[in-house]
């Protein structure tokens, strides 16, 4: 009896990885979200992790290999929950042939794992090929047996996959399944998103283009295929959607008890909101495990947009309160089995949710605010632009926009809205959503020809070596002469190319006649490219010469990097043993290290720190460097850093009974050549990131002359002890802040003194008494103050306009205040409204409550016209 075809997401994932690693595919594990690709901000394909591997930049894993990798996309997010498998974040099954087998043996297996281990009918199967791959079609037709009725050619568009302008490419073939057979072969429409699913991508890697767009053959032709989980889950599961799938349904499910709603009840609005719930809390969680922390830039924006999307959903079911952290648990507990990082990663995970969650309603608590001030000023029509304002910045729902706009009896700008929308959608296509192959600049270029560079910088700081490349104010060259920017690349070096946080080394090339200031060394993939300028002689290529680094540099960077070592083991031993570094700088004169914690570090702590490394300096522990394969190496402790991919064979570096850790960089031979240690500053840098700053070595002693000198001139300055400066600077902030309350009471007691004799000034107008003054020398809150004290005594029927210059000389800051009696504002004119209107004429703005507002301008002199104007429309409304 056959075995039941998988049926759950885990079983698929698990089926598709075995079938392939029955078949000599190498099972690789998913890689983190964050790629090392510096082109693109998130992997955002399942090749991506090999991207390497086709350019021949990196040796491929094995010959063979297969992966379930994680990915995430965003440009069209507008589409998550709308469509029936539009998603941020899924899954993608790949299998991949580096130079080993092709066309015929990838379209045969992808049959036989459709058909056979998943159990899909051929009645639901049709292929598409590229429209003129011959070969394809005919292993379709011939090998496999696909009814040639349902292979559709397709044009390049759709089926023929590039990488590039240049590069790498090649026709792709798919497969569909096709929920209505019953309707027939004859003029299938794979466009039909209704009938048909593609959920098997072929890509025959076969071609080189060339900048003249011609075509030739590769070498060693490469399979990359991917098969979206989500989808084939949807399929064999049979639900409408992937959301129903049990790869999101239970984040639905969550999120709908939240919201005390059924998800099968709700209308498509409330299902939609469901669905960006579900898709994007998975999103973020595996984000902030990777390591990615909200913030307004690159990756960190991204983050921030998805997790406000889910708040904003939330609060369009009802959810009126933090549910992150909620949505957070049911994410983890979901995917842990599939990605058990998840599990260790938890409390940073709900930490960073309820931070920016908290954060997010913050902020739209100012939404609010700014919708307020919007309509203080009575427009006519709330604008798109400002309607989108509150929906990008301030992550304000445009249906509630709407809403309030229609209380007030206005519109929004929906057209406006849709505009400014369509703009920001093109902005985010403009970003890399596909993966780019093709090399920039000359030296990518050159490097990209060359072979690894042999860094013999562990054992030696002179060398002489053949330069093999060279490029001279920043092209390709042959030779270069004094005065010429160059970047040299030597077939083996001494200098340390900038890596693992620590910055490159300085130093010389040298020969006959001639020097070469090296100022930085950077690292193109495997190749050190060193870059500075000629100061004397000429330079060649193919040239014998001298290579210097500098000594003390060197010191110093190999002290600050070991140092940082140190911290990292006494921040996990004294605050968290769960610390993770998050990212380093190691330079010549400091060192910089951030790392994962959910809240300060308090200064007795940081002293404990101090303490600690000190200690271990003055212990002299000899260190111990070694290469051993990763395995080895985590099996020993050896940290890693999260989301660093490292090779097979790793270098640990060992501060034995301290810290060991997998390390590239340079280091000293014994921590007493550190000397002494500082810590400078503790910050935070982002949400759940900290910073550390220190100096060590030589720089500390820098650092104490600097801070001497700082105690000596406040010392003769407060003349006082370095013992006694603290308790001087803390008796003269008493001192102020007593000057600065007294001066402040006396200003209101001068704008209530002035007011009084404006009482007298109030004219009746109507049932109301009127008054609309000038009064200049006071602040905005004395200004409010003493406007409040004349409608308390004018009564019910006051209305009190105040404005003045707080500077008479200043007439670039104007300060308004108005005051309504509860009879004024029965009559129809509100404070708040009222002032926001004289603010405008001012070149200003603001608002209030309907009896007491305050506003602002920066055209004084405007004001007595503002006033004159506001007296007119008072007499207007109130006559």
């Amino acid at each position: 009896m056959a075995a039941a075809a998988p049926r759950t997401g885990a079983e698929i994932r698990a089926a598709f990885l075995a079938f392939y690693e029955q078949r000599g595919h190498q099972p690789m594990a998913s890689a983190s979200l964050v790629p090392e690709d510096p082109t693109v901000l998130l992997t955002i394909a399942g090749m991506l992790p090999f991207k390497p591997v086709f350019l021949g930049q990196q040796p491929r894993p094995a010959p063979r290999a297969t992966s379930a990798q994680k990915c995430i996309r965003t440009n069209d997010i507008e589409n998550v929950g709308r469509t029936a498998r539009h998603h941020t974040f899924f899954e993608m099954l790949g299998n991949f042939s580096f130079g080993d087998y092709f066309k015929e043996q990838a379209i045969q297996w992808a049959w036989q794992l459709s058909t056979e281990v998943f159990g899909l009918s051929p009645n639901n199967l049709v292929v598409s090929v590229f429209r003129e791959d011959d070969e394809a079609e005919a292993i379709w037709r011939d090998l496999v047996g696909v009814n040639p009725k349902r292979i559709i050619r397709m044009d390049e568009a759709d089926n023929f996959w590039a990488s590039g302008p240049t590069g790498p490419c090649g026709p792709c073939s798919e497969i569909y399944y096709d929920f209505k057979p019953e309707l027939g072969d004859d003029g299938i429409d794979l466009e039909d998103d209704s009938r048909f699913i593609e959920f098997y991508n072929l890509v025959f890697m076969q071609y080189n283009r060339d900048a003249e767009g011609t075509l030739t053959p590769l070498a060693a032709r490469n399979i990359d295929t991917g098969m979206g989980l989500e989808r084939m889950a949807q399929i064999l599961q049979g639900v409408p959607n992937n959301y129903e799938t049990d790869l999101i349904f239970p984040l639905i499910e969550a999120a709908s008890a939240l919201a005390g709603v059924d998800y099968h009840a709700l209308d498509a609005k409330g299902q939609t909101s469901l669905k960006v719930i579900g898709d994007h809390s998975r999103a973020i969680t595996q984000l902030i495990c990777d390591g990615v922390t909200a913030s307004n830039l690159g990756r960190g924006y991204i983050l921030r947009r998805l997790l406000r999307r889910v708040v904003r959903h939330g609060r369009l079911l009802g959810i009126d309160k933090p549910f992150l952290s909620a949505m957070g648990e049911a994410s983890i507990t979901l995917m842990q089995d599939a990605y058990p990082q998840l599990v260790a990663r938890r409390e940073v995970i709900l930490a960073e949710l309820q931070r920016e969650e908290a954060r997010f309603l913050e902020t739209l608590e100012r939404g609010e605010k700014l919708l307020a001030e919007v309509l203080a000023a009575q427009p006519e029509q709330i604008s798109g632009e400002q309607a989108f304002e509150l929906y990008d910045t301030y992550g304000f729902p445009l249906e509630l926009t709407e809403e309030i706009a229609e209380e007030h009896g206005l519109t929004v700008d929906l057209a406006g809205f849709e505009a400014a929308m369509e703009a920001q959608r093109q902005r985010a296509k403009a970003a890399a959503v596909s993966i780019d192959l093709t090399l920039q600049g000359a030296i990518d270029q050159v490097a990209a020809d060359l072979e690894a560079t042999q860094f013999r910088g562990y054992e030696l700081l002179e060398q002489r070596s053949c330069v093999v490349a060279l490029v001279v104010n920043g092209e390709p060259a042959e030779q270069a002469v004094a005065g010429d920017a160059v970047q040299v690349v030597l077939d083996t070096t001494p200098f340390y190319g900038e890596g693992g946080g620590q910055v490159g080394d300085r130093g010389l090339l040298t020969g006959d006649g001639l020097i070469v200031a090296i100022e930085a060394v950077s690292r193109n993939r495997s190749v050190f490219v060193h870059s500075g300028r000629v100061e004397r002689g000429s330079l060649a290529l193919g040239a014998v010469v001298h290579g210097q680094v500098d000594r003390a540099c060197r010191r110093r960077a190999q002290a600050n990097h070991t140092a940082t070592h140190l911290l990292q083991a006494a921040l996990k031993q004294v605050v968290d043993p769960g610390i993770g570094q998050a990212g380093s700088l190691v330079d010549f004169d400091r060192l910089r290290f951030d790392f994962h914690c959910p809240r300060a570090v308090t200064a007795a702590e940081l002293e404990q720190v101090e303490t600690l490394i000190n200690g271990w300096i003055s212990e002299a522990h000899a260190l111990e460097v070694a290469e051993m394969a990763i395995e080895q190496a985590k099996a020993a402790g050896a940290v890693a850093m999260f989301g660093e991919k490292y090779a097979d064979v790793v270098r640990v570096v060992d501060v034995p009974g301290v810290s060991m850790e997998l390390c590239g960089g340079t280091h000293v031979a014994n921590t007493a050549e550190i000397g002494l240690f500082k810590i400078v500053a503790e910050s935070g840098v982002a949400a759940g990131i900290r910073r550390i700053e220190a100096v060590a070595g030589p720089a500390v002693l820098a650092y104490l002359n600097e801070r001497d000198a700082v105690v000596r001139q406040l010392g003769d300055r407060f003349k006082a002890q370095p013992g006694e400066i603290v308790e001087r600077v803390a008796q003269l902030q008493e001192e102020l802040k007593a000057s600065q309350k007294a001066l402040a009471a006396a200003r209101e007691q001068l704008a209530l003194a002035k007011s009084a004799a404006l009482a007298s000034q109030a004219v009746p107008c109507g049932d109301a008494m009127l008054l609309v003054a000038r009064l200049d020398g006071v602040e905005g809150a004395g200004l409010q103050s003493a406007a409040a004290g004349l409608a308390e005594q004018l009564g019910d029927g006051a209305a009190v306009v105040l404005g003045g210059l707080p500077d008479g000389a200043d007439l670039s800051k104007v300060v308004l205040a108005a005051a309504f009696g509860p009879a004024v504002i029965a009559a129809g004119p509100k404070a708040g409204a009222f002032i926001g209107t004289v603010a405008k004429a001012c070149g200003g703005g603001g608002g209030g409550r309907p009896n007491l507002a305050q506003a602002g301008g920066r055209d004084g002199a405007a004001l007595d016209g503002a006033l004159e104007q506001a007296r007119a429309d008072l007499l207007a409304d109130l006559g």
